[in-house]
């Protein structure tokens, strides 16, 4: 099925009807930043990096690599919109054809068989082969991040730009849902992430919403499948873990009940990748910590106390206002993607850089942007040895 834009209500106004295909084409830039005269692996500690290998989603292409620590590529995957849905028509999707949301992937998750899931922000999500032959496709307005269960359940951020007349009934929202898929794509349900909150014990953050437009942007998805001892009881396993960007929240939902049954704010500002430790912390990307900073850290969920923080240095800054991701690697190293500047890097606990890729990719009319780096993500060194040439 072609991801057509989905069939207007014959009520709604011209204006309306302009403003819903605008938001359809909310995202990011492939680029923001000038390229920097270096590029690749400009760090690299074998000693104290934590071994394995990378897979790699960046803005200059509808495609994921999968590189070593030395920044060699070991397989990449790829697929464009045309290919995945031959009547794609952007114009007719958000408004334009000028829009970047077609011409890259936002996320991917690739699985020991090689397999892979690619996500265009906003239209839909792709499995590949290791061989990059579609094996489904499905248009649900996906977004932002998914999560795959061990049962193979699909755990996927979608999205729907209409009128929701009990929120507002002139002007339209981007509402975010919560869909679940079988491992065949199937849609098993989907519930509102704005209806987990309205039927919460903490509403009242809603207060906070803007009347229209955008008005979540929850970015990250995470199902937490194996809560320790020392995790909150909220956080018990089949609890859904996300992350509300224009609410400054990150809360926990309950899937079996579809309300939040913990929530946090005030700790961070435009967060990205909240993730549960072992430990029963959560580890949070902090877009906005300062002028022109931003932060990692790990804090306790029941007391609110920080625990570990990374936020860089005059030598080493470190700023990503849109985007990014956090990553605790098994020997106690954080591995960092600063999206905007297209670069990752891996930290030791004593917040020292010992492993580093500033992207070689370019964007740009002239090629004259850094991509934009959305996720770097490290996977174990024996990763593939089966299919791996």
């Amino acid at each position: 099925m072609a991801p057509r834009a989905p069939r207007e209500d014959r009520r709604l106004t011209e204006e309306q009807k302009r403003r819903i295909r605008q938001l359809r084409s909310v995202g990011y830039l492939a680029g923001s930043q000038s390229a920097p005269a270096q590029s690749g692996i400009t760090v690299y500690d074998k000693s104290r990096a934590c071994d394995g290998l990378n897979l790699v989603v960046s803005g200059h292409a509808p495609k994921a690599i999968l590189m070593d620590m030395s920044g060699a590529k070991l397989h990449a995957w790829t697929c464009g919109v045309f290919r995945a849905w031959p009547d794609f028509d952007p114009t007719s999707y958000y408004g334009s054809n000028e829009e970047a949301l077609h011409t890259y992937w936002r996320r991917a998750h690739v699985l020991p068989n090689g397999d892979l899931f690619a996500m265009f922000e906003g239209i839909g999500l792709l499995k590949l082969d290791r061989d990059s032959n579609v094996i489904w496709r499905l248009q649900n307005g996906a977004h932002h991040d998914l999560y795959v269960a061990g049962d193979g359940q699909i755990y996927v951020l979608t999205r729907r730009a209409h009128i929701n007349p009990s929120y507002n009934a002139k002007s339209p929202i981007l509402e975010d849902f919560v869909t679940i898929l079988d491992a065949n794509g199937r849609e098993v349900r989907t519930f509102s992430v704005l209806d987990s909150l309205k039927r919460s014990v903490y509403a009242s953050v809603l207060q906070r919403l803007r009347p229209a437009g955008d008005i979540l942007h929850t970015n990250t998805i995470e199902l937490m499948e194996h809560a320790g001892r020392r995790a909150l009881q909220a956080f018990a396993g089949g609890t859904l873990l996300l992350s509300i960007r224009y609410l400054d929240l990150v809360c926990a939902v309950d899937l079996e009940k579809e309300t939040v049954v913990w929530a946090k704010s005030g700790l961070w500002r435009r967060q990205h990748q909240p993730t549960l430790l072992a430990n029963g912390n959560i580890l949070v990307l902090n877009n906005m910590a300062g002028d022109r900073i931003s932060s990692v850290f790990e804090f306790d969920p029941v007391s609110g106390e920080e625990r570990w923080l990374y936020r860089g240095d005059k030598e080493h800054p470190f700023y990503t206002p849109t985007c990014g991701s956090c990553q605790r690697l098994p020997n106690g190293n954080t591995l960092i993607t600063e999206s905007d500047s297209g670069r990752a890097f891996e930290v030791t606990p004593t917040k020292e850089i010992v492993w580093e890729y500033v992207n070689p990719h370019r964007a740009g009319r002239d090629g004259e942007l850094i991509a934009t780096l959305f996720e770097v993500v490290r996977v174990e060194p024996d990763f593939g040895a089966d299919w791996l040439p």
